[in-house]
């Protein structure tokens, strides 16, 4: 009786602290005796069920019960997040420094909104306390902060007469696609020490959160999505390393 108790808890815990992220994430509708909601992918600005016939247990460290499930994201997958990237690069690329810069400011001021919010997904999935899981979020939005002053960041360098009828410029360019592959340690902090500041300088991102964790980042994937950034810029993807068989 007081494991169900425990149990009912748990979800309607689960449903309390999901409000923003009902579509991306824990679902209400995905709750039932014999079934657990399952994480999307983020890809070409949508949240889309993955196709995948792998799945990956997510514990709530508190009560070890199975609060959800994370795609091994197929190869197919994979690829249609990395051509949506290169299809946003060449637009995103050429946008003015000053308009990524106010996406990057909107999606600060999302973050400080949501920052509870986003504690309470990092809480639920990987045990921190609330305000350790406060303190994630906030480390990582100091890098987002940082990146609103990309005007200056960006700037080259010039030297005039380095030698006889020449002169010397610099500038600082985007590179292309960009990727990482976070840990489960720092849900937020480390993932907002990742896209921001490829995105605000240029560049497109492909982004791998930890199975473990994937709550706070899709719920960053979203603000970011309010915040303006364009479809393609920012894609998700979901999995964890194959296991290698060893032969005696």
């Amino acid at each position: 009786m007081a494991a169900v108790v425990l149990a009912a808890a748990v979800r309607a815990r689960i449903l309390q602290v999901s409000s923003k992220v009902n579509s991306i994430w824990y679902s209400a509708s995905s709750f039932s005796s014999s079934s657990v909601p399952t994480v999307k992918l983020f890809i070409d600005g949508k949240f889309v069920e993955s196709k995948s016939d792998k799945w990956i247990d997510i514990h709530n460290p508190a009560t070890n019960e199975v609060i959800g499930r994370v795609p091994q994201a197929t190869k197919a997958e994979m690829d249609a997040a990395v051509a949506s990237c290169k299809r946003a690069f060449p637009a995103w690329a050429d946008t003015s420094v000053l308009s990524r810069q106010q996406v990057l400011l909107r999606y600060q001021q999302l973050i400080k909104e949501n920052l509870k919010e986003i504690a309470r997904l990092i809480t639920l999935e990987q045990g921190k306390t609330l305000a350790d899981a406060e303190g994630d979020v906030f480390r990582g939005l100091q890098v987002v902060e940082h990146a609103c002053s990309v005007t200056s960041l960006m700037l080259g360098e010039t030297m005039p007469s380095i030698t006889k009828d020449m002169d010397l410029y610099s500038y600082r360019l985007p590179l292309g696609v960009c990727a990482g592959i976070a840990p489960f340690n720092f849900p937020a902090m480390i993932p907002l020490w990742m896209f921001p500041m490829a995105m605000v300088c240029g560049n497109t991102f492909l982004m791998k959160p930890s199975e473990r964790v994937p709550g706070a980042t899709m719920l960053l994937a979203k603000l970011l999505q309010d915040s303006g950034a364009p479809v393609g810029t920012l894609n998700i993807i979901h999995g964890q390393h194959e296991d290698e068989k060893i032969e005696a």
